[in-house]
């Protein structure tokens, strides 16, 4: 299992922070994660034989904010 942080820009209310949670936590791969909408940040641990970090980042940028 790998674990990053990623800083995330756009979000507007713990809502939005509940949809990144949501849309990620059901990718084949992803084991655990936490949105913090105050923090601006994201912690996610994934198995990186079935889901790159990349991967996640295009995710969460289709929802419309920006991950790095």
């Amino acid at each position: 299992m790998e674990k990053i942080e990623l800083h995330i820009e756009g979000m507007h209310c713990g809502s939005c922070a509940v949809g990144i949670q949501m849309l990620v936590s059901q990718m084949d791969g992803v084991q655990s994660v936490s949105v913090d909408y105050e923090g601006k940040k994201g912690m996610f641990e994934f198995d990186s034989a079935k889901v790159t970090k990349d991967q996640i980042v295009k995710s969460i940028a289709e929802l419309g904010y920006q991950a790095s």
